[in-house]
């Protein structure tokens, strides 16, 4: 029933009531009987009327009035877009909720602000970013909150493209880059992002070029400089022509070494596991460095190798072979005349491998020890070229690890000795039964 019908209805009601009885009881009492009829009409109105607008303060479907005839129609209605509202308003916080989760999860910061740059909201990226506090700072000029050289000319700049790097005063290891980005109503997003890796990054590529160039400079210019003595002397002695070439082809092998290591670096560098997992032995592999390493010592150095017959690892052999090998090259340069050198394989509790050198040389200050991975990274520069290092072994080192699973744990104490070891994981290691005891039993 519409209200329309519902009031015509009673409206008709009265008006034939109010006639019938005009025609029994007279003309006065029939207008008597239709203003009668009206005014409890009119007040059942007023009353149905204040019950909503109580039930209005406080909407309840357990308390919602049950009126007869049009206003019923209309507590229904009422109800009905009440709920509606109700459900559009849930689905909105909902859907903000969600909004303000993804913003929270961004790796960036985010901070909006009003036509008169004052913060609006920020996600706690940007907080950490900025050194801002969510809440107490809402309502404050980001000027006045923020201390970095030019902000109010960025923030007013048209520029779309324009960005400000800063370092943030609590944190001055941390470069960012803020850009701006207008939107609604002279609004803006402050958008944060942490470029420190990205900077780190673009050091550590010009480091490397500037010491490639340096490492290769150097035979460079003794090579050159001997080819050009000889153009200019084209007649010399025998034995000084000898010394020349002779130092022209050891600074020929250093450049070789260090291509190849760069280019090994670089093989390294771009895969995640082994080229080919094999089964490496490790009681052969040790021999044969503890002969290398003899022969690079001539003499001057004891080398004890302690290995069980058997030992076995998977892995890249060649890859294992260039890890270890740059570990013993290490000892046998940086340990003095008569010092003593210990290569060893063992199982630890859970069964991984470990590889050990172990040296009685100079040792290493504890503040290197966590930079010895870096490329060119040198304690002693100028003995490591004494010594025909390239600078690159213990990156090498590092990615072989990285791409066998495994760890390099450096212990040391200058004047005292130092000690690299290689830990891998338990899944690596083959034990097989020696063959002397395989033959006896």
């Amino acid at each position: 029933m519409t209200v329309w019908f519902s009031l015509t209805l009673k409206f008709s009601a009265i008006a034939l009531a109010a006639f019938v009885i005009g025609v029994w009881q007279g003309a006065v009492a029939g207008w008597a009987a239709l203003c009668g009829g009206l005014a409890l009409l009119h007040a059942a109105h007023v009353y149905h009327l204040a019950r909503m607008e109580r039930w209005l303060r406080a909407p309840n479907a357990d308390d919602l009035p049950d009126p007869w005839g049009a206003w019923g129609v209309v507590f229904a209605a009422v109800y009905r877009a009440l709920r509606r509202e109700a459900k559009e308003r849930e689905g909105v916080v909902k859907d903000l909720d969600l909004f303000m989760q993804a913003a929270q999860a961004l790796p960036d910061g985010i901070a909006m602000l009003d036509s008169g740059d004052q913060l609006l909201w920020c996600n706690d990226t940007a907080a950490g970013h900025l050194g801002l506090q969510a809440g107490r700072d809402y309502g404050l000029r980001i000027t006045n909150i923020v201390r970095v050289p030019r902000l109010a000319a960025f923030l007013q700049s048209k520029q779309p493209d324009e960005t400000l790097d800063y370092r943030p005063v609590h944190n001055p290891g941390q470069l960012l880059s803020l850009k701006a980005i207008p939107f609604s109503d002279g609004r803006k997003l402050l958008v944060s992002f942490d470029i420190t890796q990205i900077e780190r990054a673009d050091t550590t590529r010009r480091d490397f070029i500037a010491n490639v160039s340096h490492e290769l400079r150097t035979p460079l210019t003794v090579i050159h400089g001997f080819l050009e003595h000889m153009s200019e002397a084209p007649v010399m002695p025998a034995e000084q022509a000898r010394r020349h070439i002779g130092l022209m082809v050891q600074q020929s092998d250093r450049m070789l070494k260090l291509v190849d290591d760069l280019l090994m670096l670089s093989r390294l560098e771009g895969g995640d596991s082994p080229q080919r997992e094999e089964r490496v032995d490790v009681y052969a592999l040790l021999q044969t460095l503890a002969e290398d390493a003899l022969a690079l010592s001539a003499g001057r150095h004891q080398i004890e190798v302690v290995v069980a017959e058997g030992s076995a690892i998977t892995g890249g052999a060649d890859e294992l072979r260039s890890a270890f090998g740059n570990l013993v090259s290490n000892a046998v340069r940086y340990t003095p005349r008569g010092g003593r050198i210990t290569l060893s394989w063992r199982l630890d509790l859970q069964g991984g491998g470990i590889f050990s050198v172990l040296d009685s040389g100079i040792g290493i200050a504890a503040e290197h020890i966590p930079r010895l991975t870096e490329r060119f990274y040198r304690v002693d520069r100028g003995r490591s070229r004494e010594t025909g290092g390239t600078g690159l072994g213990l990156a090498i080192v590092k990615h072989v690890l990285l791409r066998h699973q495994a760890t390099l744990e450096i212990h040391s104490e200058l004047g005292v000795g130092s000690e690299f070891r290689i830990v891998f994981p338990p899944w690596r290691s083959i034990v097989e039964i020696p063959r002397a005891e395989a033959d006896a039993a």
